[in-house]
This record gives structure tokens, sequence and C-alpha cells, in this order.
């Protein structure tokens, strides 16, 4: 189901969702291919997908509606603004960013999600032993993203495919991994995919 903040008024997980189950949150979350089956997969656990593109944002309520898997809720929102005051921080057991906008052009690179903030931020909103899982096609844009987590000092580098995560590398096709719309568009075309996870300590 599409979330409206304002309608929840203090945010809390169990406001969202009405139960304490772990919280998985994925931002940028595209067409909802990822989340939907991520979600099917754990239905043990509950998950937002958070959007800023109209369109995308929009394909993936009309996917959710029609797929009904009840632990997704997906959310229109500036996703550095979230993660850096509206969400709980010791609060999720694994945040997913797979090929965030990489906005190439220097004069846009303040765009750009992953900035010192919103990582220290995003580390505090973790659980401890929480996972964080990041993907991207742009190697400039990656060597950026692995300095920026490996200088967080609440995080830690694990392998992208740890089994206790439940995602997997590039070269593994398992149903529940990350095939993202971007990655299989990007495998196509022959593209070299950059993966990184760490894990709060």
């Amino acid at each position: 189901m599409a979330v409206d903040l304002s309608e929840l008024g203090d945010f809390s997980w169990r406001r969202l969702f009405g139960n304490d189950r772990p919280v998985e949150l994925e931002i940028g979350t595209g067409k909802a291919g990822f989340l939907l089956r991520r979600a099917q997969a754990w239905p043990q656990r509950n998950f937002l997908g958070i959007e800023w593109a109209s369109e995308f944002y929009r394909y993936a309520v009309d996917r959710l509606q029609r797929w009904h898997v009840p632990n997704v809720r997906v959310l229109r929102a500036d996703a550095a603004h979230f993660v850096r005051v509206i969400c709980p921080r010791d609060s999720l057991t694994a945040l997913h960013v797979y090929h965030p906008d990489p906005w190439p052009k220097k004069r846009h690179h303040k765009r750009r999600l992953f900035q010192p903030p919103f990582v220290a931020a995003a580390a505090e909103c973790l659980v401890p032993g929480g996972r964080w899982a990041v993907q991207t096609d742009h190697a400039e844009y990656f060597e950026i993203i692995r300095a920026l987590l490996r200088e967080q000092p609440l995080l830690e580098e694990i392998p992208f495919d740890d089994p206790d995560f439940g995602v997997q590398s590039a070269d593994d096709d398992s149903s529940v991994g990350v095939a993202t719309n971007f990655e299989i568009k990007y495998r196509r075309e022959g593209r070299a995919i950059y993966q990184i996870a760490v894990r709060r300590r």
C-alpha cells in the first residue's frame, strides 16, 4: 500500500505496519521488482520502499496493489531526508540501495544520495548486526560510496553474498537476489556491476 506520512502522526514502524516485525528499507524502489520478490521470500519481515520519481512511484503502487503483498509499503519521499530525520535509530534489519542516480556531471555531485551525513544517519538507523547492500554500474560513484562506507566507524565490510543477508553477487541468479530492472538491463548491455555490503558493528 502507498504511505502518506502526514496521516501517521509521530512516525514509528508499528504505526506503519501494525506490528513489530523486523524492517528492511529499499531506497530507490523503481518498479518494485526486487522489493516485492524480497517481501514474498521473507514474509516474516516488513518492507518499506522509498521512491522519489513520481512515474516509478505510481508504477510501484499499482504493482503492489495487484500483487497483494501485505508486508510491503511504498513511500514517495526524499530518501536522504527520511533517513536523516524520520527513520528511527537502531531499527532497520537491512538497507538496500541499488543503482542510485550517479549524477555524473560534476556540478550535480551535490545531489548524490551518498554524502557523509546520509551515510552516518543510515548507519545509526541499522540495528547492531544490521546489513546494508549497495550496487551500482557507475565505477567512479562506486569508489566514493565504498570509501564513505569504509570510513564510517559504525560499519564493517562483509561479503556481498553473505548467506545471513540473503542477497547475492552479480553473477548469481537467485530468485531473491538483487534482480532490479536496472541490473537486468545493464547485464544485457554487458556493463560491469559494482557491489559492496556492510554490517553495523
